[in-house]
């Protein structure tokens, strides 16, 4: 258990608690927001939602800045087996450069470093140079960068995607254990579980599977709408993968991603790729896929994880 750390007179960073979860999500939205330059800060990212569903996933690696009993500041993680996705990270801005951002960090790598992840990562955006100090200070470093590119789907000639919400409860089991393997061959321990699963339980969307030669061969969790951290009108794919080098199923993976978001009446498809996935973006922007933002990737070590040129996955650790 990481213990709770008293930053000043004034300042407790704890864990977050269900309770919290309402001041979270308003100081989220109202710290980007005012980071985007929106006239109402409240509206960023609409009716999609982050700090709610990763607590609920998993509220271990999730935790609040309290000042007076209220939360001005929150940071998350999201544990994908042997990788710790740090982010996001949010300091109402009325108490920004107050070093709150840097404690919220220390608990979290406290967490990191007690969980012994053998990878940590996170994503920013380039020309925020305060994040990237910040993140520096605790050992991160800056790589390739990342767009989160979009496009309007279209079903074509696809065929109506296999769905792990569908299978039997013996086949689920199953299948998780087969996605594990296909995460695993890019990255050792990479283990999406806990999104699969949280996918379904919270109604956040759905795991799309593709199936090769009587297994699977790759996966894709895609969020659905409002509440989920596409909001309404689009799907988002949070994490998609197939095995390295194949090329083939990535694009199949992809276009059963579309299919199911054109099934589905979204008007946009979200996804993320890492510009070191070279074949991956190039499969990308050959679709149509356009960036929206970009952010660049920096982990807290000196391998690339699992971003290397022969890795066809989609991701952006938002």
């Amino acid at each position: 258990m990481v213990p709770s750390v008293n930053a000043s007179a004034d300042l407790v960073i704890r864990p977050l608690r269900e309770s919290d979860l309402d001041q979270a999500d308003r100081v989220f939205r109202v710290a980007f927001g005012t980071q985007f330059g929106l006239a109402d800060p409240t509206r960023f990212r609409g009716d999609a939602e982050l700090i709610r569903p990763r607590w609920r996933t998993d509220p271990r690696p999730c935790f609040a800045a309290e000042i007076d009993g209220r939360v001005v500041g929150s940071a998350i993680a999201m544990d994908w087996g042997s990788a710790l996705v740090v982010g996001p990270l949010s300091v109402e801005p009325a108490h920004a450069n107050r070093g709150i951002g840097r404690r919220l960090m220390a608990a979290l790598m406290a967490f990191a470093e007690e969980q012994r992840f053998p990878l940590t990562v996170l994503y920013t955006l380039p020309n925020s140079a305060k994040h990237i100090r910040l993140y520096e200070s605790h050992g991160f470093r800056a790589r390739r960068l990342t767009p989160v590119m979009a496009k309007v789907p279209s079903a074509g000639a696809a065929a109506a995607p296999r769905l792990w919400s569908s299978l039997a409860p013996d086949a689920r089991r199953s299948a998780l254990a087969a996605c594990r393997a296909v995460s695993d061959a890019i990255f050792p321990g990479l283990d999406l579980t806990r999104e699969i699963v949280a996918a379904a339980a919270q109604n956040l969307g759905e795991t799309v599977l593709l199936e090769r030669d009587g297994a699977i061969g790759g996966f894709a969790v895609c969020h659905l709408g409002k509440g989920s951290e596409a909001g309404s009108g689009a799907l988002y794919v949070k994490f998609a993968c197939v095995r390295p080098g194949a090329a083939d199923d990535f694009a199949a993976l992809v276009a059963a991603c579309e299919a199911l978001a054109a099934r589905r009446g979204a008007q946009r498809i979200v996804a993320g790729t890492n510009m070191a996935r070279e074949a991956a973006y190039r499969t990308m922007l050959e679709r149509g896929y356009r960036a929206e933002i970009v952010g660049v990737a920096m982990l807290r070590s000196d391998q690339p994880g699992w971003n290397r040129p022969e890795v066809f996955a989609l991701d952006d650790w938002r």
